[in-house]
This record gives structure tokens, sequence and C-alpha cells, in this order.
């Protein structure tokens, strides 16, 4: 027997017999499947269908979430601390407000999803699909975003201090007074790039792309801008 119950009230929000988490949630009519406020920490999630599901203020802490489909899901204000989401398909879910520290997104697809204001502090983001994503305020620092591609993906004042962006594709993408300092861009694309009044103080720009990026008022001091393209 599995109960779901509620992480604030211990209501019970879903119970039955199944060999697991994922097992019980992918036998329930999605009529039925409200998972707002889930208590689901470390569940086994793997491969789930979650897609459309309410899971807002969901405790998901050390889940694995390995390829589950979340798509357009609504995650905002979920805990996600040190979950495991390889390859998870997120395009366009709701991640605002979510506490994603030290979470393990590698190969995850969420283009067009909301993560405003998101705590992403030291998550893993290798090769991540985040084209067109809103990460406005978020908080990456020390982030590996690795060959991610962020292109058109609004970063207004998020927090990137010492991230690793090497070889990310950043075309388009708005910085506007986001924090870069000592983040390691090196051979990253940020062609037609907004950086207006970032701060780039010790940043490694390294043989980066800055063609037609607008660098109005950004902080560059200290940054290394070895074999840059500007």
């Amino acid at each position: 027997m599995i109960e779901i119950r509620n992480r604030f009230s211990r209501a019970l929000i879903l119970s039955g017999e199944a060999p697991s988490a994922a097992a019980l949630i992918r036998g329930t009519p999605l009529n039925r499947l409200d998972l707002t406020a889930a208590d689901l920490p470390a569940a086994m999630l793997a491969g789930a269908n979650l897609a459309r599901v309410n899971l807002a203020a969901a405790n998901l802490a050390a889940a694995n979430l390995t390829r589950a489909e979340l798509t357009d899901a609504n995650l905002s204000k979920s805990v996600l601390t040190s979950a495991s989401m390889v390859a998870a398909v997120l395009d366009g879910a709701r991640l605002s407000e979510a506490n994603l520290t030290g979470s393990d997104l590698t190969l995850s697809h969420l283009q067009d999803a909301k993560l405003i204001n998101a705590n992403l502090l030291g998550a893993s983001l290798v090769g991540a699909m985040l084209s067109g994503a809103d990460l406005s305020e978020a908080n990456l620092s020390r982030c590996n975003l690795t060959v991610a591609d962020l292109s058109d993906a609004d970063l207004f004042w998020a927090n990137l201090e010492e991230a690793k962006l090497v070889m990310a594709k950043l075309t388009r993408a708005v910085l506007t007074v986001a924090n870069l300092r000592k983040a390691c861009l090196v051979a990253a694309d940020l062609s037609g790039a907004t950086l207006a009044a970032a701060d780039l103080t010790g940043a490694d720009l390294t043989d980066a792309d800055l063609t037609g990026a607008d660098l109005t008022e950004a902080i560059l001091a200290g940054a290394n801008l070895s074999g840059a393209k500007l």
C-alpha cells in the first residue's frame, strides 16, 4: 500500500496498492490526479508520465525523475533539491520559485519553461535545452551549463556567478543586469545577446563569440577576452 500525503496538512491525497509511486500515479485516472503540495521525498518516479500534472509546492527532494515526462507540469514553489532529473522533459513547465539546489538536470529539456526566481544553486544542466526559457532573477550560481542551449532565454537579473558556461549557446539571450562574476564562458556563443549593465568582473570569455552583443555599461574589470570575437 502506497500513500501520498499533503506535505503541510498530512491529509491523504492518493493511495492504493502499487509497486511504486510511479505505478500508482500511472494507474490513476487523470481527472483524479492533483498532487498539489504532495509529500514525495526520494520517490521513484523514473519514466513517469506527469505531463500537465499539478505538483505546485510538492516535496520531491532527492526524487528520481530520470526521463520523466513533465511537459506543461506545474512545479511552482516545489522542492526538488538533489533530485535526479536526467533527460527529463519539462518543456513549458512552470518552475517559478522552485528549489532545485544541487539537482541533476543533465540533458533535460526545458524549452519555454518558466523558472522565474528559481534556485538552481550548484545544479547540473550540462547539455540541457533551455531555449526560450524564462530564468529572470533565477539563482544559477556555480551551475554547470556546459554546452547548454540558452538561445533566446530571458536571464534578466539572474545570478550566474562562477557558473560554468563552456561552449554554451546564448544567442540573443537577455542578460541585462545579470551577475556573471567569475563565470567561465570559454568558447560560448553570445552573438546578439543583450549584456547591458551585466557584471562580468573576472569572467573568462576566451574565444567567446560576442558578435553583435550589446555590452552597454557592462562591467568587464579583470575579464579575459583572449581570442574573443568582438
